[in-house]
């Protein structure tokens, strides 16, 4: 019986092909289905690496191998071949979207100066740049 969040068996029958063999020299890896469960369990809690179940094996097993994978781009192959199964069957609708939207700040927000420059003071320019000292309207 496959717990909630695990591989099913068929999705490890679609994987297990993809991922990395053992070596024959050194150690031996731990069982991947067993480990990319582990895995599976943290990226789906948000919960520490350390509180990864003990039925997943060794937290720091399940830590290394996701680390390892990702630097080596395993898991950009699992994806990639699971985008394009899918894409093949119809199962993916692809959506693109443009977003155009300027945000643009104000003066203020930029850190512009809060006082007049004593230059600026001195050649009689306004404080307030939006109103001219010659409107009629000014005070």
């Amino acid at each position: 019986m496959v717990g909630r969040g695990e591989l099913t068996d068929q999705a490890w029958t679609a994987i297990e092909p993809l991922l990395p063999a053992n070596r024959r020299s050194g150690g031996q890896w731990a069982d991947h289905r067993r480990t990319i469960n582990g895995i599976l369990w943290r990226l789906r809690t948000g919960a520490p690496w350390r509180d990864v179940p003990e039925r997943y094996g060794p937290w720091q097993t399940c830590y290394e191998r996701f680390r390892r994978w990702q630097q080596d781009g395993t898991w950009d192959q699992l994806l990639a071949h699971a985008q394009t199964e899918s894409d093949a069957v119809g199962q993916i609708q692809w959506t693109i979207s443009v977003d155009a939207t300027i945000n643009r700040a104000h003066q203020h927000a930029a850190g512009a100066r809060h006082r007049v420059a004593l230059e600026d003071r001195q050649r009689g320019r306004p404080s307030n740049p939006t109103r001219r000292l010659d409107d009629p309207g000014a005070d």
